[in-house]
Parts: structure tokens; C-alpha cells; sequence
């Protein structure tokens, strides 16, 4: 089930494990995993990854960074698939991201000459690519019906939904906006009446999507592969550069 209308639609570089995240989906559909257990998969997956990449099995890292991408899709599918969104299970999916990301830099810092300031700055580049993204996708999601679990501005603790505890919202809740908290300043800072603006169009998402997590993994794992790993850190920072193009896009055209 896509998240939005198909009018509206976009080619998500980002998104490219989806139809695999459909199938695993489907698959537990009648079985007692949940999107939690799923979600828990993906971080395991990931850790996984990152073991690959200190150990030097580049190709095996690349495998699971990106099984790691299909599982953190194959979580809210299944959320869909059972009729059972959570606010548990989307604030655990982002806590993972975000802390998976920072092991990934600091395992690529460790085996290579770059420094620690630069690996900070990929860091912290990465993930206002991503709260880029995620605003104007969320946006453009509540602009027409789509998935609502997701809200635009993340500024207080939401209520529970049925099936889960007030007190594990709560909890993420709080650990979300200690690590998102200042990204989503920032961007809603550079942009703030992106929500009043023109509907983006399909064009403009599909490049905004390259800073989606998934693309950004997929990056990685094509580096590694190649055995170029050196140039990863730098190549964030400065793919961060587009942040303001794209901004400047959206005031000026939008």
C-alpha cells in the first residue's frame, strides 16, 4: 500500500526495496510477528553491517546495509498490511536510524584518515538531508490522505493509539526529539512555510528523495564495494550542498 494517492505519486530513490519489504509483509500478514519485531530485524541487520564493514567484508556489509533498507521498509508495510499504526513503532524506527547511522560513520572514521570534525559534519549532513526529505514528504502525505502516523511538526508527545502503552510513546518520544530535535529546528528554520506553499511536483521529490536513508545506505554500499571508503565522509559533506539548492527551489518556484 503506497502512502499516497497515486496522482501524486513519485519515483522515491530512496524506496527502491519496497516491492521485497511487500513480499516480507505479506509473508508475516497472518503470523504473530509484529512491525516492532520487524523493526528490531532491521537493527540487527544493520549491526550486522557494520561488523562487515570493520572487518573489511565490504560486499557483505553492502548486503546487509542493504536488507537493512528492505526491513526499515517492510515494518510500516506491515503496520498497513495489519491495521496497526504506532506511534511505538514509529519513533522506535527513527531512535534506530539515527543511532545506526552514527555507529556506520564512526566505524568508517576508525578505518580511515579522515577526522573526527569532518566525520561529525558527514553526520550531522546526513541526517538534515533526511529531515529534509521526511518535511516535505510528510507534508505532501498530509496534504492528500496519506499515511497521518507521521506528523508535520513533531512538537508534543502524542496520544497512544489502540494496542499500545502510553508510557513506551512516551519514552521514544523523548529520545526522538533528543536526537532529531535540532535537525528539525534547523530545516523548519530554512523553510518554515513549506507547508503553505505550492504542492512540490513529482520531479522535484524524486531528487529530494535521494536524501532519503535508503539512497543514502545504497551510497555507502556502492563506495564500499569499490573499495572507497576514504572518499565516503567527504562526499556526504559536500552532497549536503544540495540541501540549499533544493530549498531555494521550493521558495522561489514553490
Amino acid at each position: 500500500m503506497s502512502k499516497l494517492p497515486k496522482e501524486h505519486q513519485f519515483i522515491d530513490f530512496s524506496d527502491y526495496g519496497r516491492p521485497l519489504a511487500r513480499i516480507i509483509a505479506n509473508s508475516l500478514k497472518t503470523t504473530k510477528f509484529t512491525p516492532v519485531d520487524v523493526t528490531v530485524a532491521f537493527v540487527i541487520s544493520g549491526l550486522i553491517g557494520v561488523f562487515c564493514i570493520f572487518k573489511g567484508y565490504y560486499f557483505a556489509a553492502a548486503f546487509f546495509l542493504i536488507l537493512k533498507s528492505i526491513l526499515d521498509a517492510a515494518d510500516g508495510e506491515l503496520a498497513r498490511i495489519k491495521e496497526t499504526p504506532s506511534y511505538t513503532g514509529r519513533f522506535l524506527d527513527s531512535v534506530s536510524d539515527i543511532i545506526l547511522n552514527f555507529i556506520i560513520f564512526i566505524t568508517i572514521w576508525f578505518l580511515t584518515d579522515t577526522s573526527l570534525f569532518l566525520t561529525f559534519l558527514a553526520f550531522f549532513g546526513i541526517q538534515l538531508q533526511g529531515t529534509l526529505y521526511n518535511y516535505y514528504y510528510v507534508i505532501l502525505r498530509n496534504r492528500f490522505d496519506g499515511d497521518t502516523t507521521s506528523r508535520i511538526f513533531e512538537d508534543k508527545t502524542p496520544i497512544a493509539l489502540p494496542g499500545e502503552k502510553q508510557k513506551n510513546v512516551n519514552i521514544l518520544f523523548f529520545l526522538y526529539k533528543a536526537f532529531y530535535g535540532v535537525f528539525d529546528k534547523i530545516i523548519y528554520a530554512l523553510d518554515k512555510n513549506a507547508s503553505e506553499g505550492k504542492t512540490l511536483p513529482n520531479w522535484l521529490m524524486s531528487l529530494i528523495s535521494t536524501f532519503g536513508l535508503g539512497f543514502q545506505l545504497l551510497l555507502i554500499s556502492i563506495l564500499l564495494v569499490l573499495d572507497l571508503k576514504e572518499i565516503i565522509i567527504p562526499f556526504f559533506i559536500g552532497y549536503s550542498v544540495l540541501i540549499f539548492v533544493f530549498i531555494a527551489i521550493r521558495k522561489i518556484f514553490y
